[in-house]
Order: C-alpha cells, then structure tokens, then sequence
C-alpha cells in the first residue's frame, strides 16, 4: 500500500526570495518529495511551504527544511505581523494515504529528537502529538513569541521544550506535531481600521468564545484589516459558516468583506461543501461534477490524451509540445533529486538542489502552457466565425484574426523558449548527474527537443496568417535563435550520452 505523508512548515521569511529559495531547494531535493505549494506574505514575513511524501522522506526533507533555516534566519532582526517564535515556527505532519495519525505523531517525535540534538534548537510538541494538554493549542505554545519565551524557557518550568536546550539561539524554538488537514484563509475587510479586524476575531474563535475549530487574529496586511483564521477541522465547521460570521460580525461595524485568500492548499471536499451549501444544491454529490465524472470515466487512463485523440481541435498539437517539454522538466527534476545525497557526487550536490527548484518552476510553468496553447487556438477559431456580411464587420472580424494569430503564435514560441531552459538542464544532468540515472537524462533531453520541434510548427503555422508581415518576420527569428540554440544543445547531448556510455 502506498505511504503518503503531507507537512507544512511555517517559516519566519517572506521577504527575501534567496533565503525562500535555499530552503524549499533543501526540501525538494529528497528523493521522494513532491513540491506542491510554495506561499510567501512580506507583511507577515512568513512562507508557507507544503510538501507530501512517504513518511521517511517527509521526515528527512522537514529536517534539512529546519537546519537551513537555523542557518539563514535570525529572530534577533526578525519583525512580522504573524506571531512567531521560531526561524521554522512550526512543522505539522498530516496523514494522506495510507498512514495513521499515529505514524504522524511518531513522525513528530523522531523529528523534535533530532532537531533538539543536532540543531541544538528548542522543540515543542503540539496537537496530536502534544505531551501535555495545554499545548495541544499552538497558541498557548507561542504564547510571549520569540521575545517572551526567550526568558520564560530559562525561567519558567512550565515552558520547559520536549526536546533539545531550556535556552534559545537566533532560531528561536520550533514547534513540531500531528493534526488533521487544515484550512489557512484569511479575509479581508473594507476598512483599514485593524480594531476591527481583532474585535471580529476575537467573536469567531473558539478561545474566546466563537465557532469550534477556529482561530483566529485580527492584523493589518498590505494597509487593509485582515481576519486571518485556521480552520482545524473543516468537516465540522466548513469555510462557509466561518465567512458568514465574519460577514455578520462586520457589519456590526459598518464594513463588508473586500476579498478572501487561501494560505496554501485546501481540501477538495471543502470546497463542495461550500458550493453546495451557497448554491442550495440538496441533492449535491461529487461525481456530478464534470471533471470528478471525466476522472472516473478515465481512471488508470489520461484525461489529457482522451481529449487530445478526440475529433476536436484543441487541445492539438502546441499543447502537446508544452506538454512534451513538462515531461522532460520532471525527468530533469528526477535525475537531479537522486544525484543529490551521494557522496561521489558531493561536489555538485548544491548546484543539483537548486536544478530541482529550477526545473520544476520549468515543468508548472509548460503545464499551464498546455491549456493556455488551447485556449489561443479557440480564439482563432472565434474569430474565424465573426460576421463579415458588412465592410464594418470585416475590419472587425481582420483585427480579431489578426490578434488571436499573433497569440497563437506568442504561445507555442513560448512553450519553445522554456523547452529550451529544460534541454539546457538536462544537458547539465546528463553532464554531472548520478551515472545511474544517465538514460533518464537523454530521455529529458529528446523530450525537450520534442517540445520545441513540436512548437516551432506551430508558430510556423500561426504566424503565417499574420498580415503584419514585420510581426510575423520577429517570432520567425525568435523561433530560429531558439531552434539553433537547441541544436548545439542536442549535438552536445549525444557526444555527452557516448562519451558516458549510453550511446
């Protein structure tokens, strides 16, 4: 049965995008990890990061997650609107497939062991995992933030850490546990008056009187009052119930709800839950959506390929370029994830870390170019279908062609350039990657080639219609410099792939 292991680690940075970058590098260099989510705010100086993987990796990827940031952060400096304690404040560990609560909580231990004695960092235990009731509730064990616990851990038994020194360096304490899935969403209110904000908390948390499984703090963010919450346990009080207190409770003081965001992921369940209960939909259940049918419909197949061998002309052949090229960012993210943690190839394990980061930005920005290339081709096909009965009509109907050519074109030139920061990629991991996954390597790279030769028809095709001849005469260019460029890179792949013995 397949492992799967969810953590979402908080840290004391949201403004320097090095910093970030180092850290979630360390994660998504374990061999097993997946990024999923990377949320950073300035004004709470914070980043939220959440990764699954089985239970071993999640561990280890949480461990070197905690250890750069105790290298890079200093508490001393640190100001945020969020409250904090620690450089990594606090790492949950949350059942997916698979796995327990009990195999989180286990998780949590092992981790506050090892961070205590070979970070020297200060650990707690909290929720699920909390050794003592009054910490189950984060807040009771962030209570005074970094400044206040930095003389009560000295002074005060009661704030005694589970793990690791009763004294703090500049990475303060870390606050480690087990808990459900949980819903970060904040709420933005039409007033900059954060009065009111901590007045509306204050009415919906449950420490102080409100809705069960919700906390909540009420602060300023980018000039406008924020009711942040954490919803702990979504299945029993929704997202819903939780917006319209805040609405209820707003307009007590004459404002309204301006906007809402997530911090992170959220449940799917959570958001049919709410579209059931706004839409009144009684009869509600999850395979009535089109996508849930389609998946089942589908199951062990690819939805994708379905509609690409369907009579219909999108997605076509530049989505299937981007696509193309995604796969070869993700084999590129393979070979330098299993090359990183080898000792033979120590030498290159940074420059690897930072080509897991790279290529998987490469690989979400050439998914999204899947459906983006399909969505240029169905404007052409629009504007195709514009009346011309009249002289009006016709200008109308060229100026629309001519714009949707030319994003037609914009798109698959693009999906080729990114192609091409893949292929180079791969070149480097065919070059200095692990021997072992070499093949893997020149797969990445032909993939990649695949992906441009792929797109650059397209572009062909597209600027062809063009009646701006000098429009159509620059993504031609472009296209060429990309072409040539990924030929010298092909060239270099093959003697790379003989010359380490794979061709």
């Amino acid at each position: 049965m397949r492992q799967l292991v969810e953590c979402v680690p908080n840290f004391s940075e949201g403004r320097r995008t090095e910093v970030i970058d180092r850290i979630a590098a360390d994660i998504a260099a374990v061999p097993g990890i997946n990024l999923l989510d990377r949320e950073s705010d300035s004004d709470h100086n914070r980043t939220v990061i959440t990764f699954v993987g089985t239970p071993e990796s999640a561990l280890e990827a949480a461990f070197r997650g905690i250890r750069t940031a105790n290298e890079l952060i200093d508490l001393d400096v640190h100001q945020g609107a969020h409250p904090r304690m620690g450089a990594t404040d606090v790492v949950p560990f949350i059942p997916i497939e698979g796995v327990s609560m009990a195999d989180c909580i286990t998780l949590a231990q092992r981790l506050g062991q090892r961070v205590g004695a070979e970070l020297n960092i200060p650990v707690y235990l909290y929720e699920a995992a909390a050794t003592r009731p009054e910490n189950e509730n984060l807040a009771n064990v962030r209570q005074g933030e970094y400044e206040g616990l930095k003389t009560a851990i000295e002074t005060d038994p009661r704030r005694k850490p589970d793990f690791g020194p009763s004294r703090m360096g500049k990475a303060g304490a870390t606050v480690i546990g087990a808990r459900a899935p949980l819903v970060a969403y904040n709420v933005y209110l039409t007033t900059d008056k954060v009065d009111i904000a901590r007045k509306i908390a204050k009415a919906i948390r449950h420490q102080t009187g409100g809705l069960r499984f919700v906390k909540a703090l009420g602060l300023l963010v980018n000039g406008k009052a924020q009711v942040s919450m954490n919803l702990t346990d979504y299945t029993q009080t929704p997202v819903f119930r939780a917006v319209e207190l805040v609405r209820r409770e707003a307009e007590r003081y004459g404002v309204g709800i301006e906007s809402t965001e997530l911090i992170g992921l959220i449940p799917q369940k959570a958001l049919f839950d709410s579209a059931q209960w706004y839409l009144q939909l009684d009869n509600f259940q999850p395979d009535m959506v089109l996508e849930s049918r389609l998946t089942g419909a589908s199951a062990g197949d690819s939805t994708f390929l379905n509609a690409l061998a369907s009579a219909e002309p999108t997605p076509g052949g530049g989505s299937a370029a981007a696509y193309a090229g995604a796969m070869a960012a993700a084999l590129v993210a393979m070979v330098a994830r299993v090359t990183v943690g080898k000792k033979k190839y120590a030498d290159v394990a940074a420059r690897m870390a930072q080509i897991v980061v790279e290529a998987e930005s490469l690989r979400a920005t050439l998914e999204s170019g899947v459906k983006r290339d399909a969505e240029a081709f169905n404007t052409v096909m629009d504007a195709l279908k514009l009346p011309k009965d009249t002289p009006e009509q016709q200008t109308e109907r060229a100026a629309a062609l001519e714009n949707a050519n030319k994003t037609a074109s914009e798109v698959p030139l693009a999906a080729a350039q990114t192609a091409l920061a893949v292929l180079a990629l791969a070149l480097e991991v065919a070059e200095k990657g692990n021997l072992n996954a070499l093949s893997d390597a020149g797969s990445a790279g032909s993939l990649a080639e695949t992906a441009i030769f792929a797109a650059g028809l397209n572009v062909k095709i597209n600027a062809k219609g063009l009646t701006d001849r000098a429009a159509a005469a620059d993504l031609l260019q472009r296209l060429a410099a990309v072409e040539a460029q990924a030929a010298q890179h092909k060239s270099r792949l093959h003697d790379l792939l003989r010359e380490r013995g794979e061709m």
